[in-house]
């Protein structure tokens, strides 16, 4: 049996105790991030908030196995929150469809998430009416008439059923229940209502397809409750996607198991945690950056030299040498020279110990 087809369905329950501890280091790493960002400066927030949304939209689309253009993503957000950002890029349908779910869902979380909220959502996803090459029923709960919601593995012929749905006619009754839950609440930790309507909504999985992607845009809703914030400083997507086997494994095991969610929680805390953790490195990154570009902000670059700092600056792996230099830019090793010799006569870049072909390069940061 799946969770859905016990009698006591959707009733779950769980153990408070063993989650205490999870559930406490979360609220204080919350509110530790939270109160970080309010004391920032205002160019470093927004350069933050930047980051992380395009992380979540990135990240989700691509534990569905979508890969969106990050540089398109970016530039869709700051468009839309009308942040001022340098080399802004043209965005495609697609793109500005999941951008607009997702930003939807973390600045307008006060709002009641409605079925037709969430049938606009739907729509954001697959604005050509198809996914992939398949038609499917966009804006509204799924019908089967294909047959039954599965989640399935496998070639053709040796597929293997990890999960299957409620049936299409138990629906709107399904999804009536949990919006009812969802926007009024049971007196829950706001982070521990997170966990279950993410478990609930994956588990009525009401679409013919999005329903991953959906699902952690109304998790990233009730997380911006908890925070009491339309501000993403955290995301829960890069961290699902880092474990995403793991992910699926609870997903099933969950689903088929009891109503008690208390493995599931734990996960999804430990998960929520690590996720707050990586942000701590990515908050110190945002405020190394945000405090080179005010060092700097009178220093004439061209467009390569702002290109190869920004590089640097985020998550440039290895060491800097005339031949990247050149690679990255697309231009020639003379070129990347002078590039880089005007960068160190300006304080930006010294040279490294070595010389010869192992003669490399490093920002100057202090």
């Amino acid at each position: 049996m799946y969770i859905h087809e016990f009698k006591a369905w959707p009733n779950f329950n769980w153990d408070d105790q063993l989650l205490a501890e999870k559930l406490g280091r979360v609220n204080y790493t919350m509110g530790m991030i939270m109160g970080q960002m309010s004391a920032a400066g205002f160019k470093q927030k927004e350069e933050a908030i930047l980051k992380t949304l395009t992380l979540d939209v990135t990240k989700s689309s691509a534990i569905e196995g979508e890969l969106l253009n990050a540089e398109k993503v970016r530039s869709s957000i700051a468009r839309r929150l009308g942040i001022e950002v340098a080399g802004m890029v043209p965005s495609d349908r697609q793109t500005d469809g999941v951008v607009e779910m997702m930003l939807d869902a973390t600045q307008n979380f006060n709002l009641p998430l409605t079925a037709e909220r969430l049938y606009g959502w739907h729509s954001s996803l697959f604005p050509s009416g198809r996914s992939g090459l398949q038609k499917i029923k966009v804006g509204d709960w799924r019908n089967d008439e294909i047959g039954p919601m599965q989640v399935v593995s496998g070639s053709m012929g040796r597929e293997k059923v990890h999960y299957q749905a409620p049936d299409a006619k138990l629906l709107p009754e399904e999804m009536a229940a949990f919006l009812e839950w969802f926007n009024n609440g049971q007196n829950l930790d706001p982070v521990l209502q997170a966990g279950i309507a993410h478990l609930w909504f994956v588990t009525i999985h009401p679409f013919d397809d999005g329903n991953g992607r959906i699902t952690r845009a109304i998790t990233d809703m009730q997380l911006a409750r908890a925070d009491r914030s339309p501000n993403r400083f955290y995301s829960m997507s890069a961290q699902i996607e880092r474990e995403r086997n793991a992910y699926y494994d609870i997903v099933e095991y969950t689903q088929k198991g009891t109503l008690d969610i208390t493995e599931w929680l734990l996960w999804f805390l430990t998960c929520l945690g690590q996720a707050m953790d990586s942000t701590m490195d990515v908050l110190e990154k945002v405020s190394m950056r945000t405090d080179f570009w005010d060092k700097h902000r009178d220093t004439d670059l061209n467009a390569r030299q702002k290109k190869m700092v920004d590089t640097l600056l985020d998550d440039f792996y290895g060491t800097l040498n005339v031949s990247k230099w050149a690679k990255i830019t697309k231009s020639s090793t003379d070129t990347a020279l002078r590039d880089i010799r005007d960068l160190m006569s300006k304080g930006i870049l010294t040279q490294n110990e070595g010389g010869g072909r192992n003669t490399s390069y490093s920002l100057i940061l202090n």
